[in-house]
């Protein structure tokens, strides 16, 4: 299992080394296109090589002409089955984190919670390989309040790092009977305002967290982003007088997600290249939205 590991990572880095060498040769292909296309003669640059660009050019169809990433393979055979997620936490943690996990276990279905014990970061991550998980959460804590949490998705990658704010759970609300049960359906999804192509990317590796649902389940799941803050809110829906009408009841947890990291491989790799870090201490990071865009005219006014 070991030697496959290290001889399917090692196909992925090499197909990840070609995507520079193919997108040049697709950009020159493009530009031979739109000059016959228009009518244009060819680019000087490319008539040496006219000939074996248009062979090739005849030769493609819809699925051939755009070159694939790194990104598309990462989650290619996700559609093919559910995702199976392993849910753990940072060294002894405390009863608000377990109480935590615990609840985020019935938020993603076909999710398992484990007890990290004493075992390192990396000896999970080739455990969870071996039993084919698509995807660890590791959630980190700060004198007993949950700050942290880490998305990876397996076996490649990639890793989202996300900051935890604002965390209420269910056991944490008094009125039970305002909450109701927790269902196991698999719920809808809603991804609000992911706009950018940082946040394109985000939504991708949120929305593969979770199965794909029936059309009747009553079950909705929300990520709605404002200002690179992402609220996650948990609802069901009922319709006691008829298809008109609708009652909404949130039945938690809910939280705030802030997106600060995106890793091209899995958390055990330090040496993982960084797709994209924030930068704190720049001037201008405090007034852009990197995930999506700021739909509140009143915050644009503030700025100004």
């Amino acid at each position: 299992m070991l030697r496959r590991n290290i001889r399917l990572r090692r196909e992925y880095l090499y197909r990840k080394s070609l995507e520079g060498k193919e997108r040049l040769l697709y950009e020159k292909k493009r530009k031979i296109k739109e000059a016959l296309d228009e009518g244009k003669p060819i680019p000087t640059e490319l008539r040496n090589e006219e000939t074996a660009l248009r062979q090739e050019i005849d030769l493609e169809d819809d699925y051939t002409a755009v070159p694939k990433t790194h990104i598309d393979d990462e989650y290619a055979n996700a559609t093919q089955r559910d995702p199976k997620i392993l849910l753990t936490t940072s060294r002894d943690p405390s009863a608000p984190l377990v109480q935590f996990v615990k609840e985020l276990k019935f938020v993603f279905p076909n999710a398992e919670r484990m007890n990290r014990g004493g075992q390192v970061i990396s000896e999970i991550i080739e455990s969870c390989r071996a039993h084919e998980f698509t995807d660890v959460i590791l959630v980190h804590e700060h004198r007993g309040v949950p700050d942290g949490l880490i998305i990876s998705h397996l076996p490649f990658g990639p890793t989202a790092y996300f900051g935890l704010l604002n965390v209420v759970t269910r056991h944490d609300i008094k009125d039970k009977k305002a909450i109701g049960t927790m269902p196991e359906a698999y719920p809808h999804l809603i991804l609000d305002n992911f706009k950018t192509k940082l946040g394109e990317r985000t939504a991708n590796i949120l929305k593969h967290l979770f199965p794909v649902p029936k059309s009747d389940t009553k079950r909705i799941v929300t990520f709605a982003n404002r200002s690179d803050y992402i609220s996650f809110r948990h609802h069901i829906y009922e319709k006691p007088g008829g298809p008109k009408s609708v009652e909404l009841k949130e039945i938690g947890p809910r939280f705030e997600l802030r997106l600060y990291q995106v890793k091209l491989g899995t958390m055990d790799q330090s040496e993982a290249q960084i797709e994209w870090v924030i930068r704190p201490y720049m001037n201008t990071t405090r007034k852009r939205n990197f995930i999506g865009i700021d739909t509140d005219p009143d915050n644009k006014k503030k700025k100004h």
